[in-house]
């Protein structure tokens, strides 16, 4: 372990205290069992994040985004929340938690945590209470319930299909079905129920009082559902519009007043709390009212995720997420990876993929990660190159862990060994999330690789000793040193939240900033001049000029 994991170098950056520190924030996803391992278990925990925070503060970050941490079966991930004001017991306690908040404040980042509205854990006590009360009952109430079809109920209210393959619909017994979108660990709450309301405000200032500066509301589009009385079908389901805020299950208007209520939490705090919608809508126009200050204040756009490498496509995306935000008043995001996708490192190794639903590659992942083959250096370069001109847009920057090493996707994990529902509901058509999952390399060797001393709950590859943080934070031309750089340095030129474009060749997108600060990444193959100006970072080697699939900082 070297001195560099274990202690910062330089000062620590000062803590944002203003209400606007979200704007422009770098934020960094942990995904919790796979980031760091202090009882050496095997599994990430809450006091391995509070060891690493002097790695997170010399990395340059200004929050951290904690995924799932809640007590779960771990039918999903952390998804299936079965208490939404308590710490699993495997990943530590709430006195783990408060110090693990403040190590980060002290640090100077803030801290987001994952919140899981739509659906609860089957083990959750008021699941739990649902299946031993009567239909029609208050504890019923809070889920979504329906009477079978058939003489005795024995058949499905509808035949919609859940998102992770299989039916959506799951029978407890009495002629009655519970709706669940994703797993069917994961029972969907009633939210016209006055008493769930209420208790996920319970939960807001919970957290909020504990210290906790904002949210990430997973699957923000679907809390709020229109059931009539006869169900259509799952044909009918999918045909319907979702350009209007009228479809029965995504995307409804009335979410919003959902979260207008959120934002009379938010603001009970000083500085008011933040969250970031996780919502897939369509049209992409239609996230500003989950971004508006009366909502949630942020979304996610993912559309920089699903792009290919191509400067059309970035311009385009660019142009209509700046828009988009200045119509809302709040701040786009920009997203390369997190926890759901092929890391980008990867994907962009790979051919342009035309079946990408959430930029999974399925041919590339169901051979193992052999067919087609990844360029890896194509794909590593052209990951840099992308993220040094991403660090440079207006709004926020949401990393995932691992990526600041340049990790790939981990394709080649036995089926005995993956955990992702999705592989074990649709065999053979669908491996899963696993391969982005797989904790992270700290050392160059170990059991795993300085994960934890029992090993790691996925299995790592042998290229991850090469890619670990001990092996990259002594080399100046190492991607952690790349992100070190380009954060330090983004800290100080970011200006206000607007860009002008530069005329440039084809394949050159060339931006600037209000203070001079420009950003020009070549997407092509061949080399192109290097415009005037002093270099402040550049994603690979100038040589006088700028190389195909580099990017360049520069200050005019």
């Amino acid at each position: 372990m070297t001195e560099l994991l274990t202690s910062t170098t330089g000062s620590t950056p000062p803590q944002r205290l203003d209400a606007d520190w979200w704007r422009q924030a770098t934020v960094y996803q942990i995904y919790p069992r796979s980031f760091a391992d202090a009882n050496g278990d095997g599994i990430g925990d809450l006091p391995g994040i509070t060891s690493r925070v002097d790695y997170l503060a010399r990395l340059g970050v200004d929050a951290v985004w904690l995924s799932p941490f809640y007590p779960s079966e771990l039918a999903d991930g952390g998804y299936d929340v079965a208490d939404y004001r308590d710490v699993d017991p495997r990943l530590g306690t709430l006195a783990d938690f408060d110090a693990m908040v403040a190590a980060l404040h002290e640090a100077g980042i803030k801290l987001i945590v994952d919140i899981v509205p739509n659906h609860s854990s089957d083990q959750h006590e008021w699941f739990k209470q649902a299946l031993a009360s009567p239909k029609g009952s208050p504890e019923r109430d809070r889920y979504v319930f329906r009477d079978g079809l058939g003489e005795n109920g024995e058949l499905p209210p509808a035949d919609w299909k859940c998102m992770f393959g299989g039916p959506a619909w799951d029978p407890v017994g009495d002629g009655q079905w519970y709706l669940h979108l994703f797993a069917p660990e994961q029972p969907d709450f009633n939210w016209h129920n006055e008493e769930v309301r209420a208790d996920f405000l319970k939960t807001l200032r919970f957290w909020s009082d504990r210290g906790v500066d904002g949210f990430r509301v997973d699957v923000a589009h679907a809390l709020a559902k229109h059931l009539p009385e006869d169900l259509p079908s799952e044909a009918e389901l999918a045909a319907m519009d979702t350009a209007t805020g009228t479809h029965l299950l995504w995307d409804r208007d009335e979410v919003h007043d959902i979260y207008a209520g959120w934002r009379e939490v938010f603001n009970e705090y000083d500085p008011p709390r933040i969250a970031v919608a996780e919502a897939w809508v369509n049209p992409p126009s239609r996230r500003a009212r989950y971004a508006s200050a009366a909502g949630l204040g942020q979304a996610f756009n993912f559309d920089l995720l699903e792009a290919d490498f191509d400067p059309e496509a970035y311009r385009r995306i660019i142009v209509d997420n700046l828009d988009q935000a200045g119509a809302s008043g709040s701040s786009t995001t920009w997203v390369f990876s997190n926890h759901d996708v092929v890391r980008h490192a990867t994907r962009y190794g790979l051919p342009p993929n035309g079946d990408r639903p959430r930029h999974y590659n399925r041919k590339w992942l169901l051979s193992g990660g052999t067919d087609p083959v990844v360029d890896t250096a194509a794909g590593l370069r052209r990951a840099r190159a992308a993220t040094l001109l991403m660090l440079a847009l207006p709004g926020s920057a949401y990393l995932y862990q691992g990526e600041e090493l340049g990790l790939g996707e981990v394709a080649a994990i036995p089926d005995e060994a993956r955990q992702d529902p999705t592989f074990f509901r649709s065999p053979g058509v669908d491996v899963g999330r696993d391969g982005c999952r797989v904790p992270i390399p700290w050392t160059e060797d170990g059991g795993s690789y300085g994960f934890g001393d029992a090993g790691a709950h996925l299995p790592q590859p042998e290229w991850f000793g090469a890619a670990s943080v001990e092996a990259q934070s002594d080399d100046p031309g190492s991607t952690l040193n790349l992100y070190r750089e380009a954060l330090a340095l983004r800290r100080t030129l970011q200006t206000e939240e607007t860009l002008t474009w530069v005329p440039s060749e084809p394949q050159v997108l060339h931006l600037r900033r209000a203070n001079g600060w420009e950003a020009v990444a070549n997407f092509g193959p061949n080399a192109v001049p290097l415009p005037a100006g002093e270099v402040l970072l550049s994603s690979g080697p100038l040589n006088g000029e700028l190389p195909g699939e580099t990017t360049v900082w520069l200050r005019n």
